[in-house]
């Protein structure tokens, strides 16, 4: 399962999504597909509107581009940004995933990450509710997978690239202290998020991944039923 998920993203973004041009309308390909298929907190706080950026902003007559709100919940999860964006989602998910599936089953392990990426947009849509902002991409599901990775496998150790000015090494980290770090940076990147009226982050929706990863800790163990004897201190790189 989780390697059929980086190829349906890898499929949706390549060759489903809409590129960056111009129609015959002179309007953006690209801005209508991320405020088609991306989830924007106003949205699904007033039943009824719709944004779009070459409308000029939100409302009843705006077209939602054949697609109903409450479906992009999901299609917002496989739809990316760019390809930085979906290279950097199925590197983390191709690393933590698997491990995660061993431990519950292909059907459970779908589950637990439509339900991770449904928690993380839950908490950025109620951190603003009238944002106008299409949240898109898989890391909020991701995010459930490393909360329930590092509740499962807290022995486990990654080998990670480190840089050092103009040099680079390899160095085991365990993956308590990796997710733990990562899971830190984007609670303080969050909060500054929140305190800096004109924004800060660069885009990227911080409190989707806390809430994906809070989703994680809490129903890991509701979901895992197994994990191989075999199992010691795997070693999967991270870049």
């Amino acid at each position: 399962m989780t390697i059929a998920l980086i190829v349906i993203n890898a499929i949706v973004y390549l060759f489903l999504q809409p590129k960056s041009g111009i129609d015959f309308s002179g309007n953006s390909l690209k801005q209508d597909a991320l405020f088609h298929y991306g989830a924007i907190p106003y949205e699904l706080t007033n039943p009824g509107q719709h944004c779009d950026l070459n409308a000029g902003g939100c409302g009843k007559t705006v077209s939602d581009g054949g697609i109903p709100t409450l479906l992009t919940v999901f299609t917002s999860m496989f739809t990316h940004a760019g390809l930085l964006h979906l290279g950097g989602n199925m590197l983390f998910l191709w690393i933590f995933g698997n491990n995660v599936e061993d431990s519950m089953g292909p059907v459970r392990f779908l589950i637990f990450y439509l339900l991770g990426g449904i928690a993380a947009l839950a908490l950025q849509t109620a951190i603003d509710p009238n944002s106008t902002t299409p949240t898109l991409g898989a890391s909020g599901a991701i995010a459930g997978v490393l909360g329930g990775y590092i509740l499962i496998y807290p022995r486990a150790r990654v080998l990670t690239l480190i840089f050092l000015i103009i040099f680079f090494t390899f160095i085991e980290i365990p993956a308590y202290f990796f997710l733990f770090i990562w899971f830190a940076q984007q609670a303080v990147f969050g909060a500054i998020d929140l305190t800096n009226p004109n924004g800060g982050g660069g885009g990227v929706a911080y409190f989707a991944h806390v809430g994906g990863f809070a989703f994680g800790l809490l129903a890991i163990k509701l979901f895992a039923t197994r994990r191989s004897a075999a199992y010691g201190q795997p070693k999967y790189p991270v870049y």
